[in-house]
């Protein structure tokens, strides 16, 4: 018997697992260079390959920890700081993308904070050649308005990610990829909100409108 929740969590823990594969694999090939190492020059170098790989790791567990988990409980107000470092971290090792931040308010529901990471990782997926990932946010009315627009050259953008977004992808054609769509998707809904997005060659834009729980 097919349990739609369960799926979901399911395909949730395979993309974090997913993009945690390759700093936690960069970390056991240096533990494995370090330890037939004796150059102290390669050593050091390895120390440093390693403290990276650990940051990338840690930054990484954070952010899937507020956008994917239950981090704090549903019900409190997060600081838009919190979300700001998670995300400028998890962009942090890559230079061709650049985060401009317009936040208003000081602090968000927990579904808003949710709804833009996960926004900023589809974002971000997007940007395979580089670009500007640009995020607003504020609580107007009660409600939490968000919109993120990722624009670059040749944005990719997978038109299921697109149906999960507005809740057209059957819960049967779900994979690890659209499976963050899908969980703000339903979160919106719960709420009796709902999610907006726009593509084109070269942008791509995502709002929310999320009324208080």
């Amino acid at each position: 018997m097919n349990n739609p929740s369960l799926d979901l969590a399911s395909l949730l823990c395979s993309r974090l697992c997913h993009d945690m594969l390759s700093p936690v694999g960069a970390l056991t090939n240096g533990l494995e260079l370090l330890a037939d190492e004796k150059d102290p020059e390669m050593r050091q170098r390895c120390f440093e390959l390693l403290e990276q790989s650990a940051r990338i790791s840690a930054d990484k567990l954070k952010f899937f920890r507020l956008a994917f988990g239950a981090a704090g409980g549903f019900g409190d107000m997060v600081p838009v700081s919190e979300a700001r470092a998670l995300v400028d971290a998890l962009v942090g090792n890559n230079e061709r993308i650049t985060v401009n931040w317009a936040l208003v308010s000081d602090a968000l529901p927990k579904p808003g904070v949710k709804t833009l990471l996960n926004f900023a990782l589809i974002g971000i997926d997007a940007l395979v050649r580089g670009g500007t990932l640009e995020i607003g946010a504020e609580v107007r009315d009660g409600a939490s308005e968000i919109v993120v627009r990722a624009s670059g050259a040749r944005i990719a953008f997978d038109a299921d990610i697109g149906r999960a977004l507005d809740g057209s992808l059957p819960a049967g054609e779900l994979s690890s990829r659209t499976a963050p769509a899908a969980m703000i998707h339903q979160l919106a809904e719960s709420l009796g909100g709902g999610l907006q997005f726009a593509v084109t060659e070269e942008a791509l834009t995502m709002g929310a409108v999320l009324p208080a729980a």
